[in-house]
């Protein structure tokens, strides 16, 4: 331990330290990706399990970083649910890579704050660059790109974009309408697979949750969201005396990997002048390979689209690509004049201020760790890593077909499996699939999560960990066999 004297100068930033310590921790790092298959993937930790390991009080003096990577080791890896073990097959994949280690590393150690263009021209600059590259390799067209009318950002979460493109849309209404009196007027259409997080954003900029419309899927339209059923709830709301103001389309979706009708859903929003944004989060990766840019057929008509490159494209958390097709009128929504921000080149209309096109005023420096991923990989290998994924589900989708005491319960159009367990009454089957997912996940030697379609309790199995393989998809088969044995027998 040690503490500030004449005889020992604290020096929190210091060129040989730093090159020393972090040496330390990339070692730490890359010892956890080796023995990371011997961790339980879920953590099997009970609630308050670190207040009895750690002090009461922070430590007044300095510690060595032995004793704290010692800690690390001891109590902080025990309480981890491990994202990369290539046996985690929960939610959706969250990837990293060596590349995308680099660039977050390259991103902290500059420690810029790219607010606006002269607080780092290069991080604007780069940003508007790689968000067009992104948008070309998923074909995007030239009314979403800086190349062409539009332009796009870099935002941590889909949550964040959401929340940003429905106040746009909320105050593009509002000022039609005549004021902000009218906001519990204003009607949001998704659909009963959408993720949650866009409930979550109506309420955030204050739509009534009663005015949230999600609208029922089926298996008989593949749980996608029905264009009927967004006209006919569309013109009931209007009979109402309601105002439409917001339909999200997505392209799979988390319970089941559906895909939604682009074309027809933006031609009814196009017609009804709803904003029309396109959620592309996990699956809008996979649209750089072209046999799966057929999915995006129709995102012209959108107002808006985003895909989380943290998901699925080989970039460390987080990273949330939006497009937009009118960007002034989400700076018109989001930005706040103040006079420490005043400089010639903001009032030069000439550059971009990246502070207008988010929640925050800070931001991180994202873009130089996207950047390095695409040109580290190269587009060949990012639809390689893409492809290796969705033919080790096709083969997981093939063993549970096989198995005639398991059924799929969703078509496979990604890498995202849905099936169930049989069950011998239907009454049984929610409480024989929830003990087979929690027999596998007790386990600790894979980690799947579940979700409900019409009713159903199903099981997902997401394939995408970097570093998943073939032999880990049939061991997690073998041990779904194996569990699924046992509680038929009970």
């Amino acid at each position: 331990m040690g503490s500030p004297s004449a005889n020992n100068i604290f020096s929190p930033l210091e060129p040989e330290s730093f090159t020393d310590e972090s040496k330390t921790v990339i070692g730490f790092i890359a010892d956890y990706y080796r023995n990371i298959e011997t961790y339980p993937v879920q953590s099997n930790v009970k609630p308050g399990y670190l207040s009895a390991q750690l002090p009461k009080t922070a430590p007044y003096c300095s510690e060595s970083l032995e004793e704290i990577l010692k800690d690390v080791t001891d109590s902080i890896l025990p309480g981890l649910t491990h994202w990369q073990s290539p046996n985690f097959f929960a939610y959706f994949q969250a990837n990293a890579s060596t590349a995308g280690f680099l660039g977050e590393m390259l991103c902290s150690g500059l420690n810029v704050v790219g607010f606006n263009w002269i607080s780092s021209p290069a991080a604007t600059e780069l940003e508007s660059i790689v968000m067009d590259w992104m948008g070309k390799m998923l074909k995007l067209p030239s009314s979403s790109l800086f190349c062409g009318t539009g332009g796009g950002v870099l935002h941590g979460s889909t949550c964040e974009a959401v929340v940003c493109t429905l106040a746009t849309a909320r105050d593009k209404a509002l000022e039609k309408l005549g004021g902000c009196e009218y906001i519990t007027k204003l009607v949001v259409y998704a659909s009963d697979q959408t993720h949650f997080t866009f409930q979550k954003a109506a309420k955030l900029v204050g739509i009534p949750s009663s005015n949230f419309r999600a609208l029922t899927t089926s298996v008989s339209t593949e749980f996608s969201l029905s264009p009927e059923k967004v006209r006919a709830a569309i013109e009931d709301d209007i009979k109402s005396g309601l105002v439409p103001l917001y339909l999200c389309a997505t392209v799979g979706t988390t319970g089941s990997g559906a895909v939604d009708p682009l074309q027809e859903l933006g031609e009814i929003a196009r017609e009804y002048k709803l904003w029309f944004h396109i959620d592309a989060a996990y699956a809008g990766s996979a649209c750089v390979c072209p046999e799966f840019r057929h999915y995006l057929d129709g995102v012209e008509l959108a107002d808006s689209i985003s895909m989380n490159a943290h998901k699925w494209f080989l970039t460390n958390m987080d990273c949330c690509c939006l497009w937009i097709k009118q960007p002034k009128l989400l700076v018109d929504s989001l930005s706040i004049h103040s006079e420490i921000m005043r400089n010639s080149a903001t009032e030069s209309n000439t550059v971009i201020d990246y502070k207008d096109w988010q929640i925050a005023l800070s931001r991180r420096f994202k873009a130089l760790k996207l950047w390095i991923v695409i040109r580290k990989h190269g587009l060949a290998n990012l639809m390689h890593h893409i492809r290796s994924d969705i033919e080790m589900a096709k083969r997981f989708e093939a063993l549970v077909r096989e198995d005639k005491r398991f059924e799929m319960m969703a078509t496979r159009r990604f890498a995202l499996v849905c099936f169930r367990l049989k069950p011998k009454r239907e009454d049984e089957g929610s409480e024989l699939n929830g003990k087979l997912i929690d027999a596998v996940n007790s386990s600790g030697r894979a980690f799947m999560s579940h979700t409900v379609l019409t009713g159903v309790y199903v099981i997902r199995c997401a394939i995408g960990s970097t570093l998943t393989e073939d032999r880990h998809v049939n061991e997690l088969w073998k041990l779904i066999q194996e569990k699924a044995q046992f509680l038929l027998l009970e």
